[in-house]
């Protein structure tokens, strides 16, 4: 509000003229300020998208992020509308397909068996203030920081699994071994904060990727359309 009026040809009272001479000095303070005062924002969603937009102008986006941040990153940039339980269920399947063709995970953060499916807790706690709706997107996204194969797996799961609305891809992950075997007889409402081993996530899709006889990401594509018709 300060910035609009300022802009606007109004004069800032000397305290806020003091706050805006030493932003311009070291803009890494504006940084400060909304890291000490996060809470006096309306919601969860304003101080995300404005702490993005900070690291954007300070050039620290994807510098000191882990992989699983920069993964978010890249659905939120390729993703025109996506939603928190879309993307949960998106890292889930980067995660099972990159061990499949790589024989490793691609990102250290473990998913839970929830009611709705493999959530990332962190990222559920991040997101959550958009419920129902899609993310904000990502409008820029240095893409150089995936290799080769990487980058073929995202776009693979982008194109075959992000076509799915968040409650379809509930459905798929409903059929598949690693959440049906870590919620064990739970009933189907019971919260569970119960931890998908990595290894069941790796075998199982080990398991897929020999089924469905996959050479290259883009057989992935059998797979989706294979459980598309098991919900149907």
């Amino acid at each position: 509000m300060t910035f609009s009026r300022y802009c606007e040809g109004d004069m800032p009272t000397k305290q806020y003229s003091d706050i805006l001479q030493k932003i311009y000095d070291d803009p890494a303070y504006y940084k400060e300020l909304l890291e000490k005062n996060k809470d006096n924002l309306k919601s969860l969603q304003a101080y995300e998208k404005s702490k993005r937009k900070v690291q954007e102008l300070l050039g620290e986006e994807n510098k000191t992020g882990s992989k699983l941040d920069s993964i978010i990153q890249y659905l939120l940039y390729k993703c025109e509308d996506i939603t928190p339980l879309a993307l949960q269920k998106a890292l889930y399947y980067v995660q099972g397909f990159y061990y499949a063709f790589e024989g490793r995970f691609l990102f250290d953060e473990d998913c839970e068996a929830w009611v709705h499916g493999p959530v990332y807790r962190d990222v559920y706690n991040r997101y959550s203030s958009y419920r129902f709706d899609p993310i904000e997107s990502v409008e820029a996204f240095d893409e150089s920081v995936f290799t080769t194969s990487e980058k073929a797996i995202l776009d693979s799961v982008i194109k075959n699994f992000c076509c799915y609305s968040g409650k379809t891809l509930e459905k798929f992950t409903h059929l598949e071994k690693p959440w049906r075997h870590t919620r064990g007889g739970l009933p189907v409402d019971a919260h569970s904060n119960r931890v998908i081993p990595k290894e069941l996530i790796g075998e199982y899709f080990v398991a897929v990727k020999e089924k469905f006889n996959m050479l290259t990401p883009g057989d992935i594509e059998v797979y989706s359309k294979a459980i598309f018709e098991q919900i149907n």
